[in-house]
């Protein structure tokens, strides 16, 4: 009797322990399903977001082939400021008013007047403005908790390069000073730009250096241009694999080197070889804290990376993140793209170090 109720009892138990594995199994093969799930879907969605991406950076090429001289500028230009119309931005947009350097305040809810960043776009100086680049400035404003300045300098060839170089230099002075609502003195500036902007920025820095004004408390370059490039376009490397810039080296790979060099001195009206024009080849010690974001497909990838090395030998500190496979200056494709998330990211997280005095990660 003892015995078959112990077998009875032994029964039960072992079908209960099989049948809690069974459901802890089948609750475990679920989860892990739902994760192949979500996986499959966000490597889905990822891939969906670079393809369109890369459609958006297409027609930036497509609206300009077989257009030649102003007509060509006109077309680059309507596309870059009609690139993400669908978007909508929390951020109130104010233009600048009377007596202001010509652009436009980028204001986030929450965002203090005496926060400033004085944002410089990109566009090979012949293109881009504020609006092109309000993801960028939106996003900066929100991050920052900052009111920040998109400047409208003057672009080529209408104007001569040092004309846009100028405009940054009195933005910048004109910020240290004055609010979106009224003339009162920052607390907190960043100066950043990208591409052709970046340059305008990393240049801007030392100018500011120079000139004994009061420093910005960080400087940001995302791609930037720091070398004009003259010499063996054509054997660049990310040649191939820059979806943006490579086209339109390709077809400048294809000028003599004493027709380029010329034409960009006329164009420009600088030598290439001037900091002015390539801040690589400036002083660059003592300079604020530098933020340098670059794909490792992009053309400009090798001169940040020198840029970055030589600033930080004569000890300035600057740093470089780099992310793989990503268009030049991909932060304008946020909310879309991931990886621009990811670059914001690292930007606040940057800019709480320098405020708190932290050290690179």
């Amino acid at each position: 009797m003892i015995f078959g109720i112990a077998w009875f009892a032994m029964m039960w138990f072992s079908l209960v322990v099989v049948t809690l594995v069974a459901l802890v199994v089948f609750f475990l093969r679920r989860k892990h399903g739902e994760e192949r799930t979500k996986e499959a879907t966000s490597l889905q969605q990822q891939t969906e977001a670079r393809r369109q991406v890369l459609e958006k950076v297409k027609g930036m090429h497509t609206v300009t082939d077989g257009v030649r001289g102003q007509a060509r500028i006109r077309a680059l230009r309507h596309y870059m400021d009609t690139m993400n119309d669908d978007l909508t931005f929390v951020s109130e947009i104010r233009p600048s008013a009377n007596g202001a350097p010509k652009g436009e305040w980028v204001i986030a809810p929450g965002s203090l007047p005496s926060r400033r960043i004085l944002y410089i776009h990109g566009g090979s100086w012949i293109a881009g403005s504020p609006k092109s680049h309000r993801a960028i400035t939106d996003r900066l404003s929100r991050l920052a908790k900052a009111s920040v300045f998109a400047l409208d300098y003057r672009l080529m060839p209408e104007n001569r390069y040092l004309d846009g170089i100028i405009d940054c230099q009195e933005a910048y002075r004109w910020i240290l000073e004055n609010g979106p609502d009224e003339m009162a003195p920052a607390n907190f500036v960043v100066v950043a730009g990208d591409s052709a902007g970046g340059s305008h920025t990393l240049g801007l820095a030392a100018w500011i250096r120079d000139q004994g004004l009061k420093p910005p408390n960080a400087a940001i370059a995302l791609s930037p241009s720091t070398e004009l490039m003259l010499t063996s376009l054509g054997k660049r490397a990310n040649l191939k694999t820059d979806a943006m810039l490579g086209p339109t080296i390709e077809k400048l790979a294809r000028i003599p080197l004493p027709l380029l060099w010329w034409g960009t001195v006329m164009g420009f009206r600088v030598l290439p070889t001037s900091p002015i024009a390539s801040p690589l080849r400036g002083n660059l010690h003592n300079l604020p804290p530098t933020l340098i974001h670059v794909s490792e497909s992009e053309l400009l990838l090798e001169n940040a990376q020198k840029y970055a090395e030589k600033a930080r030998a004569a000890g300035s500190p600057v740093e470089i993140e780099t992310w793989s496979d990503m268009v030049h200056v991909w932060h304008l494709f946020t909310p879309l793209l991931p990886e621009a998330e990811e670059a914001f990211e690292h930007i606040g997280k940057f800019l709480e170090r320098v405020e708190t005095g932290s050290k690179a990660l």
